[in-house]
Parts: C-alpha cells; sequence; structure tokens
C-alpha cells in the first residue's frame, strides 16, 4: 500500500473496527479466488450472484466422478446413490436455516423464481381473498398478482417512502388488520430489497400471523450475508437461490415451506414425478406427498449435492463474519460517496435508500450527476466502469415499485407510456417515453469475496466524474463498449 492507502485503510477501520476481525476472508479469497486479483477484476455485483470458491468446483467434480448416479425415480443402485445425495442435501439445507423437519420441508427448484411461481400458482386464491405486498419487491413476487387477479381476489400494494425506501409502519398496519372472515390472505415482501438494500424487519411475519395472513419471504437477496433462522422467524413460504449465497450451482434453488401451509396449495397440474398414481383411463391422478407433489420433472440430481459443498464454505466462513465485512464495506462506501462534490457544490452522486449502515445491507444504489445537475446514465458508468474491469450493475434490478418511487416516476406517465405502446413497450420506448427522467440506476453490492480495495476502487472511478460534464462523457463514447443489461435479478 501506498501512504495514502495505508492512512485511508486506516481511517476505515478506525470507523468500522470490527473489519479486522473478518481477515478469515481475505485468506480465504487469496487461496480460493486467485482467478480475481490475477485478472485484476473488481466484482461488485455480490446481489447480482456470488462468486464460487475453488474448493466448491473441485470438491463437486471429484463427488461426480467417484459416484455412479442415476435418475431418482426407481431403486437400482445408481438411482439410489441419487436418491441419498439429495435427500442428505434436503436434510442438510433444513439445518442450515434451524427449520425443524417436522414443521419445514426443502423442496427444489431451479432458482428463486420458480419458488415463489409454484406458491403462486398453487394458492388457493378466491373472490374476496387478498394478496397484499410491498411495493420494494422483485418481479417474480410482483407476478403472484397475474394468478390472484385471475380468480378474483384482491392485490394491495403498500408504497415504499423516499428518501429511505422503508415502508410506513402504520400504513402497513392498517392494511393488515384489514381481513375477511373465512378467506384467505397472502402477504409477501423481501427480507431485504435488491434494488436499495433496506431490509424489513422480519418481525413482521409474526405481525401478520397474529391477524390471520400467511407469509411468503423472498430472502434471495437477505441470506448471502445474515442469519435467517427459522426457529425464531417463521414464514409460511420462504423462497432463494443458492447461486446468490456461494455461486455454485446457478441451477437449484428452494421453496422452503411449512409442511401446514403447503397442504393448503393445490396445484394446477401434474407432472413426472409429483404424483403416486396417474391413470389415463380413469382420468385420474393422485398427488405425491410433501415436497415431492412440487418437484416436476426429475430434479437435477447431478447439481443438487453441490449445494451442500457452499453450505459448508459458508459455514467455514461463518455468516456472522460476512455480514461484518459486507456492513463495513458498504458502510464506508456510503460515507464517502455521499461527500463528492463538484466544484460547483452539487453531489456527484444521488444515493436511494438509507444513507447509514443501520438496517440495511450491502446493496448500494446511485445515480450520478454532472456539474450542472444532469443525469449521468446509468448504462454509460456501466460502460465505463467495465473498461476498468469493474463489474456493477443497472437498470431497475427486477424491482420496478422501488425503481418508481426512487427516480420520482409517477404512476400517470406510465400509463400514458403503455397506452401509447397499443400492448407492445420496449426498454427504449420506455426511456423515449419517460423522456429527461432516469429509467434504472447504478448498483454496487459487496459480499463475502469483496474487500477495503474493492470498494476503494469504485470510489477512484467516482472521484474521476468529479467536474465532468454529461455531454463531456457521452462525447467521449464511439459507441457502447458493452451492451447493458435491461432486466436482471
Amino acid at each position: 500500500m501506498t501512504a495514502r492507502e495505508d492512512a485511508r485503510y486506516g481511517e476505515f477501520v478506525a470507523r468500522y473496527p470490527a473489519y479486522p476481525g473478518t481477515a478469515a476472508l481475505d485468506e480465504l479469497r487469496a487461496r480460493e479466488l486467485v482467478r480475481l486479483d490475477r485478472d485484476g477484476q473488481v466484482y461488485l455485483d455480490s446481489t447480482g450472484g456470488s462468486l464460487y470458491a475453488e474448493s466448491q468446483v473441485r470438491g463437486h467434480a471429484e463427488l461426480l466422478l467417484g459416484r455412479v448416479l442415476g435418475n431418482p425415480h426407481s431403486q437400482n443402485p445408481a438411482s439410489a446413490a441419487s436418491t441419498a445425495l439429495v435427500e442428505g442435501c434436503r436434510r442438510r439445507v433444513l439445518r442450515f436455516f434451524g427449520a425443524a423437519p417436522e414443521e419445514y420441508v426443502a423442496v427444489f427448484t431451479a432458482n428463486a423464481s420458480q419458488a415463489l411461481k409454484l406458491v403462486g400458482e398453487s394458492y388457493p386464491f378466491a373472490a374476496g381473498d387478498r394478496f397484499l405486498l410491498t411495493f420494494d419487491n422483485h418481479n417474480s413476487v410482483n407476478g403472484i398478482r397475474e394468478f390472484d387477479r385471475a380468480r378474483g381476489a384482491e392485490t394491495t400494494y403498500i408504497p415504499v417512502l423516499p428518501p429511505d425506501l422503508r415502508v410506513d409502519e402504520a400504513t402497513l398496519e392498517r392494511e393488515l388488520a384489514r381481513t375477511r372472515p373465512g378467506h384467505h390472505h397472502l402477504f409477501a415482501y423481501p427480507a431485504q430489497s435488491n434494488f436499495s438494500g433496506v431490509q424489513h424487519p422480519l418481525e413482521w411475519i409474526e405481525r401478520a400471523h397474529a391477524h390471520g395472513w400467511d407469509v411468503l419471504l423472498d430472502a434471495a437477496a437477505f441470506v448471502p450475508s445474515n442469519r435467517l433462522d427459522l426457529a425464531r422467524h417463521k414464514p409460511d413460504f420462504l423462497a432463494l437461490s443458492f447461486y446468490k449465497i456461494f455461486g455454485y450451482p446457478t441451477g437449484v434453488g428452494a421453496l422452503i415451506a411449512r409442511r401446514s401451509a403447503l397442504a393448503r396449495l393445490h396445484r394446477p397440474w401434474f407432472a413426472g414425478g409429483t404424483i403416486s398414481v396417474a391413470s389415463v383411463q380413469a382420468d385420474r391422478h393422485a398427488l405425491a406427498d410433501g415436497e415431492a407433489a412440487f418437484e416436476d420433472g426429475t430434479l437435477d440430481y447431478a447439481s443438487i449435492p453441490a449445494v451442500a459443498l457452499g453450505l459448508d464454505l459458508v459455514e467455514s466462513i461463518g455468516i456472522e463474519r460476512v455480514h461484518d465485512r459486507v456492513i463495513a464495506l458498504a458502510g464506508w462506501l456510503i460515507d464517502e460517496l455521499v461527500t463528492l462534490r463538484h466544484s460547483s457544490g452539487l453531489p456527484v452522486v444521488k444515493l436511494y435508500g438509507p444513507v447509514s449502515s443501520a438496517a440495511r445491507g450491502g446493496t448500494v444504489t446511485m445515480n450520478f450527476f454532472d456539474p450542472e445537475g444532469r443525469f449521468v446514465d446509468h448504462a454509460l458508468i456501466e460502460t465505463r466502469a467495465a473498461r476498468r474491469r469493474i463489474s456493477l450493475r443497472t437498470g431497475c434490478f427486477c424491482n420496478p415499485g422501488a425503481g418508481e418511487m426512487a427516480l420520482g416516476i409517477e404512476k400517470s406517465e406510465i400509463v400514458t407510456c403503455f397506452r401509447r405502446s397499443d400492448g407492445h413497450l420496449t426498454y427504449e420506448d420506455f426511456r423515449r417515453c419517460i423522456d429527461g427522467k432516469s429509467t434504472g440506476a447504478v448498483r454496487v453490492s459487496v459480499g463475502w469475496v469483496s474487500n477495503f480495495a474493492d470498494v476503494e476502487a469504485f470510489l477512484d472511478f467516482a472521484r474521476d466524474l468529479i467536474d465532468r460534464p454529461a455531454r463531456e462523457l457521452l462525447a467521449e463514447e464511439p459507441g457502447p463498449a458493452i451492451e447493458p443489461a435491461r432486466s436482471t435479478a
């Protein structure tokens, strides 16, 4: 380190004294993610997906090469070997989240989105029922409204309020109290926003239960750096993707559901693996019990065992240690960004969400503005960052409700855009329609693989935009260096 770097690190540690206690993660990175520093990459997209350790890949390869695994739907030796690995991993997942197997089941899915779809399509919505959700939800949760509306249920959104993008508790309490005897009520929210990093209280689960609601918790952005103990907080349905936690495998997620809640779901179809008996002549079928009724077709039995290896890695690291590191790095990033000013006195960035490390995660979302207060297009920021080998993310991150509130896009504007589109509205159409406003933001997110140097690299990048007019930055671009992501998780 240079003298300046030493001084800044000293200031950082003085402000966030828990960080040195996470030094084991630096050792792990040096051993397991050699490729990061070897290739000069700065990875700041941990909310998009974590990075995997070399030992995970090697361990999985050795497992596959050392066994004969076959389709689990049989009793032959290869099938039995796969079944044993899958069921062992299922128990491992429940144990990791403190979920008692007599109370919870783990349904393996392709990802969190499929887990959420399983709940949406199977929940017994009917006329008079209610689906309640916050503005701050991923589109895979928002999409459930199509199921409830098709069956005559009512959809209600609770806004998040700028600048912190948190829910007004009085509004939440009022809506939770609005229930109808004899009807079904489903409340869905994210434990942590994938847009702003806000952590919504897990205590809402029992508040909703007290009013007679079932609770669907989207934990995809929360569990990579926070302990979730299902012995303490008991949602009826919990959705997650394992690659968000430990990077590999990328095609396995889970719906963790209370047995009593799972029994209330009604699947709209059946498939191979989901039934105990089906007949063509009798035109009848009987669903299998428990998780089997929700695992369509053949499970990814070759990949699922890698989940256990990932959980081993997380437990060896310690999720509390990951949490301490993420909070320290995100806190420092926020502290430094809010101090950046142009010579005109105007801020370089505008943050969306809390500007402290309290009740938030490692996701920091912002937009850049030039010395005259003009918005710098987020796709341009991504392109320039990519040239420095910085991986970040831009867009609205499949969270339109939080994005609309953060960016000040009014309902009337959006309705007008859809009306003009004749039913087909592309992203570019929307950008032109909301002329003069940002349709997205820049998201930087830290995780267990992140270190102080990564955050400093982004801060150096941000400082280089001080006193740079937006038109000058745009003029430097012969064309996009990369195609910016339009709609990403």
